[in-house]
């Protein structure tokens, strides 16, 4: 905790200067009873299309306040040359790019959210959309009022069809996503909620499933998700006619929905079924057909044929029977239902394959961040005498633990009393190396001796103490866990875009008990870390 001793003295250490960093956890607790909506920024991969420049200029028309940031996340692989497109007047100095090279979407998103500053909400759009003329005032009420345990809200998502004739096969695959769940077409998330869930799952390489895996974990967590009002429309574009082809890839990452999520996703996220049993069928007839006419068995390659034949012209005719039925639609259907269910089962089997051990995402981490005071050791406000120093229940089994694990452990504390002059720098190191006899030594150490007046960037809840630790440790703060006792420590966390379990003491707020993964001591903590074991963000009531 901080270097106070109680609650009330422990409102002072959150003054206006620090704002930016701890607006997140107010926006999830109960000092968001103002009208003022939330904070937010948009988040945009994109991979240089020209429909990027549509989506930001619908973006600066709309009518409402402004995202504080958009962040494009350029996914282009070996492009050294700027995007290719202009940034509207309404979102001057307010666009950010970074860089990723050919990573996927997931990876995109990830990227896009945790360069941004730390608002309250994160908004991700597709860059082949456009949002309606009143988006930023309908996502303002969107989100204005949420209880704490909403995580994310979605937007309407409207597919305009061609008029006059009937929909082609591909149309009416992207006409699917005006009632599919939580796509990333426009959905807003906490900062809180992608940081406890540790971001979208970067094992997905397409964007296909990475915002229902996303989403399932969430709800698994204990937070719920909302459909909102505003309104984007996603349009309908051409496609090359063997795009049906290419979109089969998407059975791999089904089956690594199903090592993370078991036999029944779909049903918690709303997919249809597929026609995977169909698919085998039709794949076990070929091959039996095949391989009886390698025989010389010509009755059991003819039924096996027929049975072929059937199950292929029955996937034929549903694909070109709502469609509008010209020869070059019906050529590219036959065509591609022959080809289709081969490749459909192939990628599954690959998926199968590869992801039947996939752990849980986040992976382990590369550091383990423990506030000092509190956390790791009893807390002496200010104190400056090694002797006071002693450890809590369990901290050096958890470090120890950690450590034969390969994971890297460090501590991040606020130290303001060498500010006030209560203690001085020299008494802070030599309790430090105090805390290091009896627990181990730390990788790591970061130690923020400002006031809560200073506006220093280190100090927590801002972020500098995790980006500084993980800066030293050659390590990524999204790779990074944070342990502490207050909503500070979480503050400080997810404002770097790190993770954070609380481990209470009779100092924790209540309401810094929102939205955090909680732990019941540092071996239940550490246990989580380690992939043994889950901590809902919502205890049950």
């Amino acid at each position: 905790m901080s270097e106070y001793a109680d609650g009330a003295a422990r409102a002072d250490t959150l003054p206006a200067a620090a704002a930016p960093w701890t607006a997140a956890r107010a926006a999830a607790g109960t000092a968001r009873a103002g009208p003022r909506p939330p904070g937010y920024v948009v988040v945009i991969p994109t991979v240089g299309r020209p429909c990027l420049q549509d989506c930001l200029d619908a973006l600066a028309a709309a009518r409402g306040p402004l995202p504080c940031e958009v962040v494009l996340a350029d996914d282009r692989r070996d492009t050294p040359e700027p995007l290719p497109v202009r940034v509207p007047r309404a979102l001057a100095d307010r666009v950010t790019v970074v860089t990723l090279e050919g990573r996927g979407p997931a990876a995109a998103r990830n990227a896009g959210w945790r360069a941004a500053q730390p608002q309250p909400w994160a908004v991700f759009l597709d860059d082949d959309v456009r949002v309606g003329p009143r988006w930023r005032a309908e996502l303002a009420a969107d989100l204005t009022g949420l209880p704490p345990e909403v995580a994310g809200v979605q937007g309407v998502i409207e597919v305009p069809l061609p008029r006059g004739r009937r929909p082609t096969d591909a149309e009416r695959g992207t006409a699917g996503l005006a009632t599919a769940r939580w796509i990333t077409a426009d959905m807003a998330y906490r900062r809180s909620a992608l940081a406890a869930a540790g971001g979208f799952d970067e094992r997905f390489p397409r964007a296909f499933r990475e915002d229902v895996d996303l989403a399932l974990r969430l709800l698994g967590q204990g937070w719920t998700l909302r459909r909102g009002s505003r309104r984007t429309v996603h349009p309908v574009r051409s496609a090359a006619p063997w795009a049906s082809l290419r979109a089969q890839a998407g059975n791999a990452d089904d089956a690594l929905m199903r090592a993370l999520h078991g036999r029944r996703w779909r049903g918690r996220a709303g997919a249809p079924a597929g026609r995977r049993g169909q698919h085998l069928a039709a794949c076990l007839a070929g091959a039996a057909a095949i391989a009886g006419a390698a025989a010389g068995r010509r009755r059991t390659a003819v039924l096996a044929g027929a049975c072929w034949l059937a199950v292929t012209a029955e996937f034929a005719a549903a694909r070109i029977l709502p469609g509008p039925r010209t020869a070059r639609e019906i050529a590219i259907m036959t065509a591609t239902s022959v080809a289709i269910p081969p490749l459909a089962v192939g990628y599954w089997v690959a998926g199968l394959w590869r992801w039947h051990r996939a752990g849980p995402w986040p992976p382990r981490p590369a550091a383990v961040l423990f506030d000092r005071d509190g956390t790791l050791v009893r807390d002496v406000p200010c104190n400056g005498s090694p002797d006071l120093v002693t450890p809590v229940d369990g901290a050096a089994a958890a470090l120890a633990r950690l450590r034969a694990a390969g994971v890297r452990v460090g501590v991040v504390t606020n130290q303001s009393g060498v500010e006030r002059g209560l203690i001085t720098g020299g008494q802070v190191r030599a309790v430090n190396r105090r805390v290091e006899e009896l627990l181990g030594p730390f990788d790591v150490w970061a130690v923020c001796p400002h006031g809560p007046a200073d506006g220093c960037g280190c100090r927590k809840p801002a972020p500098g103490l995790i980006t500084a630790a993980a800066a030293r440790l050659g390590a990524d703060p999204a790779d990074c866990v944070v342990v502490g006792d207050i909503g500070a420590d979480v503050d400080a966390a997810y404002a770097a875009g790190a993770r954070a379990i609380l481990v209470p003491t009779p100092v924790t707020l209540p309401g810094e008990l929102a939205g955090v993964p909680v732990a019941p001591d540092l071996a239940g903590a550490v246990a989580a870390i380690l992939g043994e074991r889950r901590l809902p963000c919502w205890p049950p009531a």
